[in-house]
């Protein structure tokens, strides 16, 4: 294949994908202008129209579905050839594209990221953060991070993290006009920062009586989607939040917050994990994350 032509093909796959010239521009690094020309050059070159263009949106044509279905898999098997080649090198490299929600991305990926890249210089990453999750496949990443329970089956979840413990939170300045709760039931006369999924549903206050674990349904003046904000809210006395500890130690530590019951009163969650397609081949600079993760304490 000439450099010409495939060039002009991965153009329209981008844009076809992207359903955008300008996202399909950004995504691979070159102008709106030169896209649009390598697009209408193949066009030209076959005969057919590959997309249909208003002012809107950029769809497929008929041809162009086609055209999609049967080379994708042919590009994704050359980039995997291409990528084979690391097995000569000494260092594993390529690029990395991830998903993942905010305050794991802050609080769990960033530092393990850091000494990932000590042992991976060679080894590039694009770092998407946001809530929901996108379809990994659909949008084209490495893979994504989440809890086990939001893992599809077709998907390998590899823990990203140990077992994380939770912790009820509030401001020294909130509990001296508030007062403190003695016990979790005694949150039923308090201000709670809840936490709306997703789903439209509230992150559960879980607590362990008994041995067995129950919900408070508790209530408060605030509802957030962001966990980042729910902390933010404590610190600045707004209510109590139900967080996890490793999001809130630095401000346990600092004193802007304070934990208001023994950790042993909670369930502990099980952590994140990371998960990507189930395939027999990946690319290098995924399976060297995947060896780096196994490596650690909680890996597997």
């Amino acid at each position: 294949m000439r450099g010409s032509n495939f060039a002009e093909i991965s153009a329209f796959l981008a844009v076809a994908e992207e359903a955008s010239f300008t996202r399909a521009a950004k995504r691979l690094g070159v102008s709106v202008a030169t896209l649009s020309q390598s697009v209408r050059a193949l066009e030209e070159r076959l005969g057919v129209r590959l997309l249909n263009r208003t002012t809107r949106n950029v769809a497929p044509t008929e041809a162009g579905e086609h055209m999609m279905r049967e080379l994708r898999p042919l590009l994704d098997g050359l980039d995997g050839v291409v990528d084979s080649i690391n097995a000569w090198r000494d260092r594993a490299s390529g690029h990395l594209r991830l998903c993942v929600p905010p305050p794991v991305a802050h609080f769990l990926l960033a530092p393990l990221f850091a000494a990932f890249r000590a042992q991976h210089p060679d080894i590039t990453a694009e770092i998407v953060v946001g809530s929901p999750l996108p379809d990994i496949v659909a949008e084209r990443f490495d893979a994504g991070v989440d809890g086990r329970r939001f893992v599809a089956r077709d998907m390998v979840a590899l823990r990203l993290s140990p077992t994380l413990r939770r912790a009820v939170v509030a401001s020294p300045d909130y509990l001296k006009r508030k007062g403190r709760p003695d016990t979790p039931a005694d949150l039923l006369a308090h201000d709670c920062i809840r936490i709306r999924l997703p789903d439209k549903s509230f992150v559960a206050w879980a607590f362990l009586k008994d041995g067995e674990v129950s919900d408070i349904d508790v209530k408060g003046s605030l509802v957030v989607n962001s966990p980042d904000l729910e902390v933010r809210a404590a610190i600045e006395g707004v209510g109590i939040a139900y967080s996890f500890e490793i999001f809130v130690a630095p401000h346990l530590d600092s004193g802007r917050l304070v934990s208001l019951f023994d950790g042993a009163t909670m369930p502990e969650h099980d952590g994140f994990y990371l998960y990507y397609p189930s395939r027999r081949q990946n690319p290098a600079a995924l399976r060297a994350l995947i060896d780096f993760l196994k490596a650690k304490p909680w890996g597997g």
